[in-house]
């Protein structure tokens, strides 16, 4: 061979050997570089230089170690069966009873029980629970018997009663009595407001019944036929409930979410297209009538002295042939009798007068004369009385005193 041909297997082995080596230099960077990724991957990782965590066997440990370090949350559901309302109803349920009316049987009747009511103790003292209920749950009663809580039956005595508010007080031997009723203040109770009644309905044999429900409305106006003639005799101030309340619920206490007594159950509204309408007397409203009945055995309001009639329930012959009114005056109060030696006779009013305004304020039938005097005036007050007597206008002054009976 030439020269050219040697030196052209020498360059073919040159090549030869430059593939081997750029191979095994390619195999040996492949596997430090592999190396490199496998011991920098965990470290980036911890560093949170990764998207994500990556958990090496030989380093479970360590992971182990860290998890133990951070705080485990737990979630847990309490629930309490013991709510506000069952600690209102807890707090004096104990505190309202039941009232027994009980008649005596005549020549032609049966004795017994004329009806079941509610009560509420409210006072022990001097060896005697006092209980306030409502006058028509103990009206003709010859005897009267509490129901407590526990089914004892005890002997009540009557202190005083009064049909005007209807309500009525009631003492027994405090010996039986562990608990009384603590009064709230219903002068702050507001439409919305959660409360419960407790009570008797429909007998004994559902006493202690409680019932839920909010104030409706407050300083709603009642009107009272205290005579069933027809005509109201009273305008009574009350709470509205929806919180049911049935016959033997009279007399039974209306309580705030306190467990605090803030009306007396009275009256409910019993049509048949009516549901979730109750009436309580405000406890503000009670507590002095409670007061006059537990010490005096009466209210002690004070006392005119006349009987009386709207002007609205006398005919118009009668207005101008008797009375002798103007004809502009429509409104007022005709005195139909005057008891002798009283504040009216005193006074110089006679029969036939008729009272327009009662200290100046105008006063339009009997609703609203009792009203002033039994809420502005007291006994012993002077109160300026403008009338007309044939025909004139006229202003006397009396001085109000207690009734007596």
């Amino acid at each position: 061979m030439g020269y050219y041909d040697d030196h052209y297997q020498q360059y073919q082995q040159k090549q030869k050997g430059n593939r081997g080596g750029t191979f095994l230099a390619a195999l040996v960077g492949a596997i430090l570089g592999a190396l490199l990724i496998m011991f920098s991957i965990p470290t980036l990782s911890k560093w949170n230089v990764l998207p994500y965590d990556i958990a090496i066997k030989g380093d479970e440990n360590e992971m182990k170690e860290d998890m133990s370090q951070k705080p485990v949350v737990q979630k847990s559901v309490a629930v309490d069966v013991v709510s506000q309302v069952t600690k209102a109803v807890d707090k004096v349920s104990d505190a309202v009873v039941g009232v027994v009316n009980i008649q005596e049987a005549s020549f032609w009747s049966q004795g017994g029980e004329a009806g079941t009511g509610s009560g509420v103790i409210y006072k022990k003292a001097n060896g005697k629970a006092f209980i306030v209920t409502n006058h028509h749950v103990v009206e003709n009663a010859s005897q009267i018997e509490v129901s407590l809580k526990d089914g004892t039956r005890v002997p009540a005595k009557l202190l005083g009663s009064d049909v005007l508010t209807d309500l009525a007080v009631l003492e027994i031997d405090a010996k039986h009595v562990k608990k009384v009723a603590e009064f709230g203040n219903s002068d702050v109770v507001k439409p919305g407001e959660p409360v419960i009644a407790i009570g008797s309905p429909l007998g004994l044999q559902f006493a202690g019944s409680v019932t839920q429900g909010i104030i409706s409305g407050t300083n709603r106006t009642i009107e009272v036929d205290l005579d069933q003639d027809g005509m109201p005799d009273w305008n009574a101030e009350v709470l509205q409930t929806d919180a049911a309340i049935n016959p033997g619920n009279s007399g039974g206490a209306l309580v705030n979410i306190e467990g605090q007594v803030i009306g007396i159950n009275s009256m409910k509204i019993a049509q048949e297209a009516v549901e979730g309408i109750g009436f309580s007397i405000p406890i503000n409203f009670a507590q002095p009538i409670i007061a006059d009945l537990e010490k005096y055995g009466q209210v002690r309001r004070p006392y005119m002295g006349v009987e009386l009639r709207s002007l609205s329930d006398i005919s118009s012959y009668h207005l101008q042939e008797t009375l002798h009114l103007p004809e502009d005056v429509t409104e007022g109060v005709a005195i139909v009798q005057v008891v002798p030696m009283s504040p009216a006779a005193q006074a110089g009013l006679k029969q036939f007068d008729v009272i327009v305004a009662l200290d100046d304020k105008p006063i339009r039938n009997v609703l609203e004369l009792r009203k002033y005097l039994y809420t502005e005036k007291s006994i012993g007050d002077e109160m300026k009385v403008t009338f007309y007597r044939e025909g004139k206008k006229q202003t006397v002054t009396m001085k109000l005193a207690k009734e007596s009976f």
